[in-house]
C-alpha cells in the first residue's frame, strides 16, 4: 500500500476526441486553466498536450507549449509541469504502397518530438517506452530513437515519465538504465487498458509492476471505466495514480466530467482507503526532481 500517493492529471490528452466532450480544454489558457483547477483540487503533476485552439485538433506546435507552459507557471497554484513527447509517432501505412506512410502518418526525429522540452524545460516530460499497435496505426518509437530522446532530455534537466504499456517497453527501458542513459531512480508509469497494449486487469498489473528494476517510483492509470478501479489497484500495490480527460470523459455513465471532478473522485478513492494525496512540493521530494 501506498500512503502517500502522487496523482497526475492528464487534463486534454492527444486523441482526436473533441467532438466527444465539446468542454475538452483545446486552447493554451483552457488547458492552463484546466491544470491549475486540477492542482487545487489535488493534482500533484499536470500532463500536458496542445491542441489547436479554433479546432480542437491534436497539435504539437511550439508557440502553443511555450504559452500553456507560462500560463500554468504564472498561476496561482503549485503544480508540477509534466509535457508529452509522443506526438510525432504515426504510421499510417498506405494503401498503395504499404512501406510507405499513408494520410495521417505524423512521422518526425527524436530531435523533433524532444524540442519542445529542450526549450521549455519542465520538470517531467513523458516518454513512450517503444513501438505498438493502435486498430489501423502504429506508434513507432525504436531502441535507437529512445536513446536519443533520452539523452536529449537528460541534457536539458528535465526527468522522463517513462511510459510503457506492455512488458517490451519495460524491458526497454530497463536497459537505457543499464546504459546509464535514464538514472536508476526512474519514474514508470504503466499505461493500462489501450489498445493494443496490456489490458486493464489487475493480473496484467501485477506483471508490470514485478518487471520493474528496484528502486524506482511507479503509477499507473486505466482507460475509460477502467480508470478509478485502477487508481484503487495502483494505491494497493504501492504506486501511484493518474486521472483526467485525456483517460476518460465521463464522470459516470452518461455524464460528462471535467478535469477537477476526477481528482476530487481519485481524492475520494485515495482517503477512503487511508492514504493522502502529496502535493507538488512533496511530490518533487519523492520523485527526486531538482
Amino acid at each position: 500500500m501506498n500512503y502517500d500517493v502522487i496523482l497526475t492529471c492528464a487534463v486534454t490528452g492527444g486523441s482526436d476526441i473533441k467532438d466527444k466532450h465539446p468542454g475538452l480544454p483545446s486552447s493554451p489558457a483552457e488547458i492552463a486553466a484546466a491544470s491549475i483547477e486540477a492542482a487545487k483540487a489535488g493534482a500533484a503533476v499536470a500532463h500536458i498536450h496542445v491542441r489547436e485552439p479554433e479546432t480542437g485538433a491534436p497539435s504539437r506546435d511550439l508557440e502553443l507549449y511555450k504559452e500553456t507552459a507560462k500560463l500554468i507557471r504564472e498561476g496561482d497554484v503549485d503544480v508540477i509541469l509534466n509535457i508529452t513527447t509522443g506526438m510525432g509517432g504515426d504510421l499510417v501505412p498506405s494503401e498503395e504502397n504499404p512501406a510507405m506512410g499513408g494520410l495521417g502518418t505524423d512521422m518526425i526525429s527524436p530531435a523533433e518530438r524532444v524540442a519542445h522540452i529542450e526549450k521549455i524545460k519542465p520538470e517531467i516530460c513523458s516518454l513512450d517506452c517503444g513501438s505498438f499497435n493502435y486498430a489501423t496505426t502504429a506508434y513507432v518509437a525504436t531502441m535507437d530513437m529512445l536513446r536519443e530522446s533520452a539523452v536529449r532530455i537528460r541534457r536539458a534537466g528535465v526527468k522522463p515519465e517513462l511510459e510503457v504499456f506492455e512488458l517490451g517497453h519495460i524491458w526497454q527501458a530497463k536497459q537505457l538504465i543499464a546504459e546509464n542513459i535514464i538514472d536508476k531512480d526512474a519514474f514508470f508509469q504503466l499505461c493500462m487498458g489501450i489498445p493494443y497494449g496490456a489490458e486493464g486487469t489487475t493480473a496484467n498489473m501485477v506483471a508490470m509492476h514485478q518487471a520493474l528494476p528496484p528502486g524506482v517510483t511507479w503509477g499507473a492509470f486505466g482507460i475509460g471505466k477502467q480508470e478509478m478501479p485502477m487508481v484503487a489497484q495502483s494505491v494497493i500495490m504501492g504506486g501511484n495514480a493518474r486521472v483526467g480527460l485525456e483517460d476518460n470523459i465521463y464522470l459516470e455513465k452518461g455524464v460528462l466530467a471535467d478535469n477537477a471532478d476526477l481528482v476530487k473522485r481519485a481524492k475520494e478513492i485515495v482517503e477512503r482507503m487511508g492514504a493522502r494525496l502529496l502535493n507538488a512540493d512533496q511530490a518533487r521530494k519523492k520523485l527526486n526532481l531538482t
